[in-house]
């Protein structure tokens, strides 16, 4: 079964774009509130790097959650669509000081630490303003998950994170500094995690590193486990949302907690990743020597996630209805990796057909590039195209 879009609208526009269903991005979202609810203290910052679009982040801000960030930019982007300041937390492996310095002003939740180098540039920067910034370290828990190699980021050969081993002498040089306040701990696994037993994992561990502290008498206010929950890139239509109960509930029931802590969520892809899709259009089709070719006006300047990671995207021909073929779907790139999928079955493909690469709603406009001198490809929502 094909998604459903608004073809006429779509002729109109000039190809390739990323178009958004915001009807699933706020269905997404009413699940993730709904199941939140059921449990004490949960909150969310949305991963600001998953996709950074305006409209997109405005919505975000309508349904009453935070922002995580990585980057100055992405810290403005998140202010300028509404998001409080008071629910951004900062994380990053390199921390440029003007950075630092613009979560300072704006007072941001939090700064996910990830060395005692950038703790001592906070606490430095934090006295030169007369404030005290709030801390979280960000403990790499060497807990593998079940994902792509390039997107794991729990595990000790990573460049994210202190080791556990170094952990109470972290904390103990941060609570020496007159301008942090150790706050919480944080977490992160890695990413496109379908795996229940990796957050039990990360649970596990926590609750490890807990004890150990609760020994030294210190509970801290907050305990953020990062994001990493996947989505069905095969089925996009049969499952547009994540499983987000069992998510949360892993959590609620694994994770060991004092009755003052709070516990909190940095979700990206599983927000917006199915509501997004980089619309596409058939400039040739072409016959080698053993296959067919359907080539594209995209490419991995426009999505690089296949070129990336190997990634899979359903490809569907949105404007044919006629029987199935066999493609190489490829793009315009001058570049051998410029390849969406092989062996694809798509109606059979003619010049100007429209071709949704599906599920794109996540790391895809976000990384798009200039190579090649090629423009950004634009992008519209289901509410701009009714």
């Amino acid at each position: 079964m094909k998604g459903t879009f608004p073809i006429n609208k779509f002729r109109e526009l000039e190809t390739p774009f990323y178009y958004y269903d915001t009807r699933v991005l706020r269905d997404t979202l009413a699940v993730i509130n709904k199941e939140m609810a059921k449990y004490d203290k949960f909150s969310m910052h949305y991963a600001v790097k998953a996709n950074a679009n305006p409209k997109i982040l405005t919505v975000i801000c309508e349904n009453g959650l935070g922002a995580d960030c990585v980057s100055g930019g992405e810290i403005r982007a998140a202010i300028k669509a509404g998001i409080p300041a008071d629910k951004v937390v900062f994380a990053g492996v390199g921390k440029a000081d003007w950075e630092i310095n613009l979560g300072l002003d704006y007072d941001i939740f939090c700064f996910n630490v990830e060395s005692v180098p950038e703790l001592e540039v906070i606490n430095e920067l934090a006295a030169a303003k007369g404030k005290v910034a709030n801390v979280a370290l960000r403990i790499n828990p060497n807990v593998g998950a079940h994902t792509h190699k390039n997107i794991t980021t729990g595990l000790a050969e990573n460049k994210f994170g202190i080791r556990m081993t170094d952990m109470d002498h972290v904390i103990d040089t941060a609570l020496s500094m007159r301008n942090v306040k150790f706050v919480g701990l944080h977490f992160h696994i890695g990413s496109q995690i379908l795996d229940m037993g990796d957050f039990v994992a990360l649970c596990n561990r926590v609750n490890e590193l807990q004890e150990k502290l609760y020994a030294r008498q210190i509970i801290v206010e907050h305990i953020n486990v990062g994001g990493g929950l996947g989505i069905d890139y095969a089925h996009p239509n049969r499952q547009p949302i994540p499983d987000f109960a069992a998510y949360f509930a892993t959590y609620a029931q694994h994770l060991k907690l004092h009755p003052q802590q709070s516990v909190h969520f940095e979700l990206g892809r599983a927000v917006t990743g199915q509501c997004g899709n980089l619309i596409s259009k058939v400039l040739y089709v072409k016959q080698g020597a053993n296959k067919q070719f359907a080539i594209l006006d995209a490419g991995m300047t426009d999505l690089i996630r296949p070129a990336l990671y190997q990634a899979y995207h359903k490809i569907e021909n949105i404007t044919s209805e006629e029987p199935i073929e066999a493609y190489d779907v490829v793009g315009p790139i001058c570049e051998s990796s410029d390849v969406f999928g092989k062996a694809i079955d798509l109606n059979r493909v003619h010049r100007g057909d429209l071709i949704a690469l599906r599920s794109a709603g996540a790391y895809g406009e976000i990384m798009a590039s200039g190579y090649n001198c090629r423009e950004i490809p634009k992008a519209y929502t289901s509410d701009e195209l009714v």
